[in-house]
């Protein structure tokens, strides 16, 4: 089998429906060689019936980042699909969110900012040494989504904060990982009209920065592009990149006023 991918074993989180970029990761892994498994949290059943659309059906699993139990069964069960032995080659890690709360700056409560923090950031770090023992086995690639920490986004608030977060968790794994040959790093996408995207208030005033300042321009319902760099991370091609923030935006991130 040839293909960016060919032979590795993929796990991809975030799947919802077929606007996600999760879901265009995973079709274009398999495209690419790979085999993929998902992990879906809540409506399962809908990742289910999701995943009978990629072009090979895969395996979904249930996986709540706030559930010890759930992390502590993650590498059997994952290991249950793969096969004895064999480990991950990759893990894209795409799943956010925070209460409506956390998205007005001022008056947010610390329960509300936690829970951003808990499910957005730190999450990598659990995802990560939950599948751990599958990951260590062949080395490999992590892969997060992300939008740009740099700035002060509208409407953003915490869950601005809480990528932030994120980025400084990815260098820090980067570090303390790199010894047993795995690599991090995020993909900070321009936004996307996707159900994750109808949970944040003020969604429109955010994504229209990119209809004026994109200088490659920007489509919001395309998610190709940002499942595109993920890929590309996942593979062989960048062997020694870690702890590093691809943009694919459009180019928004590098403009000025």
């Amino acid at each position: 089998m040839s293909g960016l991918l060919a032979g590795k074993r993929i796990l991809v989180t975030g799947v919802l429906t077929e606007a996600s970029i999760a879901f265009h990761v995973a079709r274009l892994a398999q495209e690419e060689g790979a085999e993929v498994v998902l992990t879906g949290y809540g409506r399962l059943t809908l990742v289910q019936r999701i995943a009978k659309r990629l072009p090979k059906p895969a395996p979904v699993i249930e996986l709540d980042v706030q559930n010890a139990e759930h992390l502590e069964r993650l590498a059997e069960l994952v290991g249950r699909e793969l096969g004895e032995g064999v480990g991950l080659d990759g893990v894209v890690h795409s799943i956010a969110f925070a209460p409506q709360e956390a998205f007005d700056f001022l008056n947010a409560d610390w329960p509300s900012v936690a829970t951003a923090v808990e499910v957005s950031a730190f999450s990598l770090k659990s995802l990560t040494m939950a599948l751990l023992p599958l990951l260590e086995r062949r080395g490999g690639s992590v892969v997060g989504m992300d939008l740009d920490a740099q700035v002060a986004w509208p409407k953003y608030d915490w869950m601005g904060v809480a990528k932030a977060a994120l980025e400084a968790t990815t260098r820090y794994l980067a570090r303390d990982l790199g010894e047993r040959n795995l690599r991090f790093n995020l993909v900070s996408a321009g936004p996307i009209k996707s159900m994750a995207a109808k949970s944040i208030p003020g969604f429109e005033e955010l994504a229209d920065v990119w209809g004026t300042r994109a200088p490659l321009g920007w489509d919001l319902a395309d998610p190709e592009p940002a499942a595109r760099g993920v890929v590309a991370l996942l593979s062989d091609w960048f062997p020694k990149t870690t702890g590093e923030i691809v943009h694919v935006d459009g180019g928004v991130h590098m403009m000025g006023a």
